[in-house]
């Protein structure tokens, strides 16, 4: 998927005024996603993205843990939800509505086998935030 489509997707599912509010929201959101998966999995999910979002994608990868073996940060929905907030500069319940709306637009975006491994790796609490077929997967911590 293409990023103008992408942030397109974002805008109209998130009901975001405009592209910029719906790039803040989906960097935002695949910034912190990166920091709470593993690193090899978020560097396989930024291989699928646009390239200016794989690349923030990587590198937020490599603040938060850098080398290649790295799990991921363990964090739950609240820290979730703030991370987000902080890094689009709104609050936590209009982050929680953007990072419904991006994780909608990723599994859409993403070969299916990657997203279902994305939803393994994540804690019960934030694969809610998944499109239903996702959430309702097994997995997680």
């Amino acid at each position: 998927m293409h990023h103008d489509e992408m942030i397109g997707k974002v805008r109209t599912l998130a009901a975001l005024p405009d592209s910029g509010a719906a790039e803040r929201a989906t960097r935002a959101v695949v910034c912190t996603l990166s920091e709470r998966l593993p690193s090899g999995l978020a560097r396989h999910v930024a291989a699928q993205l646009p390239p200016d979002l794989a690349a923030a994608m990587r590198r937020a990868a490599e603040e938060a843990g850098g080398d290649p073996g790295h799990a991921g940060e363990r964090f739950g929905l609240a820290a979730f939800a703030g991370r987000i907030a902080d890094r689009a500069g709104t609050d936590e319940d209009t982050a929680l509505r953007e990072a419904a709306a991006v994780l909608e637009v990723l599994d859409a975006a993403l070969a299916p086998e990657l997203t279902e491994r994305m939803a393994g790796a994540l804690p019960s609490d934030i694969r809610e935030l998944l499109p239903v077929e996702r959430a309702a997967g097994e997995g997680g911590e």
